[in-house]
């Protein structure tokens, strides 16, 4: 479950008691305070990724700026390594299958990678946009 569906499944009990109120009035003031709180919390959460994919990549680009060749290619090896186990177990090469944990593992760490990878590019751009956003509106 993502962070922002969380927040959704979070608010959305107060949002169904915000609609019993009696007044008009007091409801679109509730929902508004609300939707409010929403986007604050959206806020904190994309600020919070966003650190800490910028702490994963100065991790990364200092591997990758290290002096010793295993400690700036360590990573890409690994998924190498994964690659070639991946390929020699669907064609039956390995002399014992990978167990269900191997394969739980490699999904793991692949698809960790990928996301993490995606992620690195794509956090930065949501935070601009939602504080490009945020200037425009004051």
């Amino acid at each position: 479950m993502s962070i922002i569906g969380f927040l959704g499944d979070l608010i959305s009990p107060v949002s169904k008691l915000i609609d019993k109120f009696t007044s008009d009035k007091e409801r679109l003031e509730g929902q508004r305070a609300l939707l409010q709180l929403e986007v604050q919390l959206s806020e904190r959460m994309l600020q919070y990724e966003t650190g800490l994919m910028d702490a994963r990549s100065k991790a990364i680009a200092a591997e990758a700026a290290g002096r010793g060749w295993l400690q700036s290619n360590w990573r890409p090896l690994a998924m190498v390594t994964f690659l070639v186990l991946i390929v020699l177990d669907s064609v039956d090469m390995l002399p014992n299958r990978l167990s269900e944990h191997a394969w739980d593992l490699l999904e793991l760490g692949l698809g960790g990678y990928v996301i993490g990878r995606s992620a690195e590019k794509v956090v930065p751009r949501l935070l601009e946009a939602v504080k490009k956003d945020k200037r425009d509106k004051d």
